[in-house]
């Protein structure tokens, strides 16, 4: 990749710099016919946060209309403005009090706008929840409520509106404010301030009402006041989603943003799931050409950084930053409470794609353990999870990704499952099993690495040969291995198809899957290299980075071959018939066809597979006589 880094800009990082004192983020929720949208023009009105002449042009309208002006018509305009592009923001509404600027976060209250109600609701710090006075808590306001607690939002105060219409009746408002709070409780959330109010007739909102004399609470403006922003979590350990990787330059810089925890150069970086390490070199901090900025001494969660390492470690899209000393959990089973939003029920054995910040996994339901009634909050057995549903449920994805509980760090211990192209269910981790057991400890070989060259006259070593299907890499190495094995060496061949057929017959071809099938190849040449074989690897890898994981993972005794052929004289070869069944479409994401290859840059060796088969062995020994030891040469193949 070649490509500039620019500053990151997102919905999450505008959040942060909300954080940071510029305002304050609110959702309000509830059951679409509770008077949200009559709230939310009466505290436009309420704290004069409306422009100059609004709301005396939206009375003159509605008089010329004869209707009888209502609040909601002040939302109403905004909502026109925004479907014409008038006003900047597309999303969010401004107010401000005395003590300080609040935005609201629109979050639909329909159910049919849940996910949009989701993704407004995951940007704020604190929520109003309406609660009609007369109807007291409907189904979707439950929803809404756990959705909350979902989406880690514990500061909550309840408006009780249109306590007008029920004569001001403070025994009903109690009646409604403890099946309320009872139902917040029993989810998990304290709520800080239930106050009964009228939207309609401004009671409550911004002053007291003598029509509830008999109420001692703070107004609703007081209850949001009393909130306190949720703080960065910058003295967390650090965990950097790594979103991408830039080559500018000779620089290759890696981008981010931090979820939680501190970094700066010279800092020591683990990247998990594979587990490299490599120190911060740089952190970058460029605008142009003609605007150079000062370097950065340090980045803080909420901000997206770009850095560079002190050596060039595999890494790419998904993987998860972290100190050494502070790990996040490496598991490839969870147990998480999920909320469906799909029309499809989810059942037991469907697939899905899991996505925790940047990283992506195929999981699979391995169990159903309950369904959770919202009205009640009794949990039952269930075979299904229907749309709307609430659930806990054992998710088990390949390969393992890397974690962490809700309760511990929520940014990086929720996510979303992903069917198709849609989001179908948001979800946090309650538990997970740990792929890799502390309690192992590596056991040193009897035999040392001295004493294997001593005996087989070489040292072990991996020849990764990489090329397109039909190239000759296999060729090759049974041949190469055939004149080795003869004069006694140690020498075996891993051929990527034939581990297909057994260690790897669990993977599939996604991107995830070739990237988790070559790095156990790798893992296994390694052994079989540390054990004093040469290992001739034949395996397509299509692309660089799989390739320069396979050579971090063996290290120095890793050497690269590229076995050219062009597409044309491999589809002219087609050996297994496979060309043939990719230009028919019977084979998906078949490389060279409709999948890329990339042709190493920097191979250790190249062999023109359009020259006769003895030319190519003769070439690969002679280097491997060179590179692993002295290897006595044979002139017949």
């Amino acid at each position: 990749m070649s490509a500039v880094p620019l500053p990151i800009q997102s919905a999450d990082q505008q959040r942060a710099s909300l954080q940071q004192g510029r305002a304050f983020p609110i959702v309000i929720v509830g059951h679409v016919d509770h008077g949200k949208s009559t709230l939310v023009g009466r505290l436009l009105h309420d704290t004069d946060s409306l422009p100059t002449g609004k709301l005396e042009q939206l009375k003159a309208v509605s008089e010329k209309r004869g209707l009888e002006f209502e609040w909601s018509f002040l939302l109403d305009a905004l909502q026109v403005e925004r479907d014409q592009g008038i006003t900047v923001d597309t999303t969010q509404i401004w107010f401000t009090t005395q003590q300080r600027r609040y935005v609201i976060i629109d979050a639909p209250g329909h159910k049919e706008f849940l996910k949009n109600m989701v993704t407004g609701a995951a940007q704020a710090d604190a929520a109003i929840l309406v609660v009609d006075a007369a109807q007291g808590l409907a189904e979707q306001t439950r929803r809404h409520a756990y959705l909350l607690h979902l989406l880690g939002i514990r500061q909550v105060a309840v408006a009780v509106n249109k306590i007008d219409l029920i004569g001001n009746d403070a025994a009903r408002f109690r009646a409604v404010a403890e099946s309320v709070r009872n139902y917040l409780v029993g989810i998990g959330i304290e709520p800080q301030a239930i106050v009964p109010l009228s939207a309609r007739e401004g009671d409550n909102i911004a002053s007291r009402s003598v029509n509830t004399s008999w109420y001692q609470g703070p107004t609703l403006i007081g209850a949001l006041d009393a909130f306190t922003p949720r703080a960065l979590p910058v003295e967390q350990p650090l965990r950097l989603p790594v979103q991408d990787l830039y080559r500018y330059g000779d620089k290759r810089i890696v981008v981010g943003r931090i979820e939680s925890g501190r970094l700066k150069a010279g800092d020591r970086i683990r990247f998990a799931p594979l587990g490299r390490e490599a120190t911060v070199a740089t952190l970058e901090n460029w605008s142009g050409p003609d605007r150079p900025l000062p370097a950065l001494t340090e980045a803080r969660a909420g901000d997206s950084v770009a850095f560079t390492l002190d050596e060039d470690v595999f890494v790419e899209r998904g993987a998860l930053g972290s100190s050494p000393e502070h790990r996040p959990i490496d598991a490839n089973r969870f147990t998480v409470r999920l909320f469906w939003l799909d029309k499809q029920p989810l059942r037991k054995g469907d697939r899905l794609t899991m996505k925790v910040g940047t990283a992506e996994r195929e999981a699979q339901v391995e169990s159903i353990v309950e369904s959770l009634d919202v009205e009640t909050l009794d949990a039952a057995t269930a075979q299904q999870i229907e749309r709307n549903g609430v659930a806990r449920v054992v998710l088990r994805v390949r390969p393992p990704m890397a974690i962490d509980l809700y309760e511990t760090l929520p940014r990086t211990g929720r996510g979303v499952l992903i069917r198709g192209p849609q989001i179908v269910a948001g979800l946090v981790i309650e538990s997970a099993a740990t792929r890799v057991s502390t309690d192992i400890t590596a056991v040193d070989s009897s035999v040392t690495v001295q004493e294997r060259i001593e005996m087989n006259g070489h040292r072990g070593g991996v020849i990764w040969m990489t090329g397109l299907s039909g190239a000759g890499k296999s060729t090759i190495a049974m041949a190469t291995q055939r004149l080795l094995f003869s004069r006694g060496r140690h020498v075996a061949v891993l051929d990527g198809d034939n581990l297909r057929h057994g260690l790897n017959r669990d993977l599939g071809f996604t991107d995830t899957d070739r990237l988790e099938n070559l790095r156990r190849l790798a893992e296994v040449a390694k052994l079989m290299a540390v054990n004093g074989s040469l290992v001739l690897v034949s395996a397509i890898s299509p692309l660089q980075k799989y390739r320069d994981m396979a050579r971090e993972i063996v290290g120095e005794d890793f050497r690269e071959i590229y076995v050219s052929a062009d597409i044309a004289l491999c589809e002219a070869r087609d050996p297994k018939g496979l060309y043939r069944k990719a230009r028919t479409g019977e084979i998906k994401n078949f490389t060279g066809i409709s999948a890329p290859y990339e042709a190493p840059q920097n191979a250790d060796l190249v062999l023109d597979t359009a020259k006769p088969l003895e030319f190519a062995v003769t070439t690969l020994t002679e280097y491997i006589e060179s590179i692993f030891g002295e290897l006595p040469w044979h002139p017949d193949i």
